[in-house]
């Protein structure tokens, strides 16, 4: 009989260890520009732009730990196109009827279109929220822990920032992802 159970329970872990992993390993449905871009003709959405570059710690602490999160994966991937956008990536986006491309500053350079979308104000990690229309809603410099960007993903999700000032908000959010 102790055999039995343990059989069951080990089976069961392995069970849930397995659907962990899978729902770890689906994450994000991160698109390129282009990608949002057609998907957006099909089902107008609000889209998210993680604006990130390679060499930046605080951007991949943000991917490993708050787009890792179980609820924001759900959330970002049901409300928002992501899109992930290298800021120092040399490949030219066409983007509201105009062509971004690579500006070559000193040993590196940036991409035109992260300054259009920071609205000049280049710093990494920065999340972009655009409209159904694709125009810039507000552009939020730096990490941003779970919890803090699931107060931030709801209030431009449900059109909160067109009618409750952040402050109000947040004060009276109660969140989803727990605060332990």
């Amino acid at each position: 009989m102790k055999v039995l159970i343990v059989r069951v329970v080990g089976s069961l872990f392995i069970l849930l260890l397995s659907i962990s992993l899978a729902i770890a390993q689906s994450g994000v449905k991160w698109m390129s520009f282009s990608e949002a871009l057609e998907a957006q003709k099909v089902e107008k959405r609000k889209m998210v732009v993680d604006v990130y570059t390679e060499w930046c710690g605080w951007c991949k602490k943000m991917d490993q730990t708050t787009f890792q999160n179980e609820h924001i994966v759900n959330y970002l991937n049901e409300h928002f196109y992501p899109v992930k956008f290298d800021a120092e990536q040399d490949q030219s986006i066409d983007f509201n009827g105009r062509t971004y491309d690579f500006v070559k500053y000193g040993r590196k350079g940036y991409h035109a279109l992260a300054v259009e979308l920071t609205q000049g104000r280049l710093s990494y990690p920065t999340t972009v929220f655009l409209d159904e229309d694709l125009s810039v809603i507000q552009a939020i410099r730096g990490f941003q822990t779970a919890l803090r960007f699931e107060q931030i993903l709801t209030y431009f999700a449900m059109d909160h920032h067109k009618t409750t000032p952040w402050k109000k908000y947040s004060e009276s959010y109660l969140p989803v992802i727990s605060r332990n």
